[in-house]
């Protein structure tokens, strides 16, 4: 059994405290040692709040990514999060119903691409993105409506039980949740480089989406200013969000938007960034030589 078909229990609870909303997946059968990171990203807004696992918040990061790229609105992102929720729990798993495969459950049967392209989580997001967009009049359907409008499910109406998390982190992702509003509590990534950042960036965001420039080189690590290319303030805290959302993966071990600040080892709060950044101020933790 390959380590994707590990014993995963993926849990969804809705629970309310306090008369707050707070959704949360949790991977059953992968449990932090005591002093380790939890391995968690929470998305906020208000009271509410959603929890997934790192592996799984970067892919609802990926998915909303696309759907930006392609030029959907934030209802896109809810969508596609949504479905990917029911159909592989956030995780590109390489098995399901039938040939079923990916985060979508795609089927190479059916259509939808070959192996190899479908288990490549772009190609897959970027599918489902261009089939949601021939449906006529989807920006207006329930979400589980449209969900199953592209995905022809045999349970067309269990994407509707996700779609209050899907929101909260379409909404993070997209920069309609305010500054920051993703917290990961995860442990330092492998270590990158600036051109392997810019690159993720172009990948998931689009060419020409954001600005790169060098900020400063501390012994904390690498800062870059990431400048979006339009003034909208929800440009800066999608990006923000995004990346934070990515920084076990991608070795960021801060983000500073505005005067809000997150770091990899304490969660949100202040941090200093270097220099005037004109943007979104990241720190990598940079390749060991």
């Amino acid at each position: 059994m390959s380590a994707r078909r590990r014993s995963v229990a993926a849990l969804a609870i809705l629970t309310l405290a306090g008369g707050a909303a707070v959704y949360g997946t949790y991977l059953l059968a992968v449990q932090p040692r005591e002093g380790e990171p939890s391995g968690r990203c929470t998305a906020s807004l208000d009271e509410a709040s959603a929890s997934l696992s790192a592996e799984q918040a970067g892919n609802a990061a990926l998915i909303a990514a696309s759907s930006s790229r392609l030029g959907l609105p934030a209802r896109g992102a809810t969508i596609g999060i949504a479905t990917a929720m029911q159909e592989s729990s956030l995780i590109n798993i390489d098995y399901g119903d039938r040939d079923s495969i990916g985060l979508f459950q795609q089927r190479p049967s059916q259509g939808w691409g070959s192996i190899e392209q479908i288990m490549d989580p772009y190609y897959s997001a970027d599918t489902f993105y261009t089939a949601l967009a021939k449906v006529s009049g989807w920006q207006d359907m329930a979400v589980t409506v449209a969900a199953q409008t592209v995905q022809r499910s045999a349970f067309p109406d269990a994407y509707a039980k996700h779609e209050g998390m899907a929101r909260l982190w379409a909404s993070a992702l997209r920069g309609h949740s305010g500054s920051l509003a993703v917290d990961c509590d995860v442990s330092a990534g492998p270590g990158t480089t600036a051109a392997a950042f810019v690159d993720r960036i172009d990948h998931d965001l689009g060419a020409g989406a954001y600005e790169v420039r060098a900020l400063a080189s501390t012994e904390d690590g690498l800062w870059l200013d990431v400048v979006p290319a339009g003034a909208e303030r929800w440009r800066r805290d999608a990006f923000a969000a995004w990346a934070v959302a990515v920084a076990a993966t991608e070795s960021v071990e801060a983000v500073v938007d505005g005067t809000t600040g997150w770091e990899r080892a304490t969660g949100l709060g202040a941090v200093d960034a270097p220099g005037a950044p004109l943007g979104v101020a990241v720190r990598l933790l940079p390749v060991e030589p």
